[in-house]
């Protein structure tokens, strides 16, 4: 099996966490890569760790990989919990067990903070990402996602 080092995300790791955002958005029919946006996202999160973590996942010190746990507060569970967002592999390192591996440990550091649920949105045309899903333990919502545009001032 492939070595890897999964932890937290530092700013040298951003460039290489907007490029598989590139990657992803362009998977995803609800949004479009942008380089700024994204890495001012990305900043956002790496200088608040209360709003969340980024987690990265790297072989022989290059990423890799990328997960973006953001933490709320569900009033349903009474505390703590994961929202993930933005989990995607490069291409050619998907399916070797590395998005497992990386999805466990990030499950760990939840579960280890006292967070009680994970939840995350998938592209419902990604039926690969969608068995991934399912096979780590998740299970489809009675909930409905909706979006709304929020002007900007």
């Amino acid at each position: 099996m492939t070595e890897v080092d999964i932890g937290f995300a530092t700013a040298a790791d951003l460039d290489a966490l907007a490029d598989l955002l590139a990657e992803l958005f362009t998977l995803e029919s609800d949004f479009t890569p942008d380089r700024t946006k994204q890495l001012a996202a990305l900043q956002t999160i790496l200088d608040n760790p209360a709003l969340g973590r980024l987690f990265v996942l790297k072989t022989h010190g290059a990423v890799i990989g990328m997960a973006n746990a953001l933490i709320t507060v569900s009033t349903a569970e009474g505390g703590r919990v994961v929202l993930l967002e933005d989990v995607v592999l490069k291409r050619e390192c998907r399916g070797q067990g590395l998005g497992r591996r990386l999805i466990e440990h990030v499950f760990a550091w939840a579960a280890q903070a006292g967070m009680t649920r994970a939840t995350l949105l998938a592209d419902r045309d990604n039926a690969a990402a969608l068995a991934f899903y399912r096979q780590l333990g998740f299970s489809p919502s009675s909930m409905q996602v909706l979006r709304k545009a929020l002007a900007q001032t």
